[in-house]
């Protein structure tokens, strides 16, 4: 979830993916946060196609990268619902 948009953790995992995949094909080519945006992405979920409309997407994406960025979080804790799994 990010402020009132609310989004599958799976679509948000398909995310990071595609960020962190795009952000290390080359060493001498790493795009920057600032260029780079998932809307451009061809497998980019459905559900976040209304974020690519928004002023505000690159934040947006940002934040729900980071919220998925431990790769120990577990699945439950990760879940927006969730409250106090820490």
């Amino acid at each position: 979830q990010d402020g009132d948009l609310k989004f599958s953790l799976e679509s948000v995992k398909k995310l990071k993916e595609l960020m962190d995949e795009n952000r290390h094909i080359n060493p001498r080519m790493v795009v920057s946060k600032a260029s780079y945006s998932p809307c451009d992405e061809k497998y980019l979920p459905e559900e976040f196609q209304a974020v690519c409309k928004r002023e505000d997407a690159s934040m947006i994406f940002e934040r729900l990268n980071l919220a998925v960025q431990d790769s120990d979080l577990c699945e439950i804790c990760a879940n927006a619902a969730c409250a106090g799994c820490f």
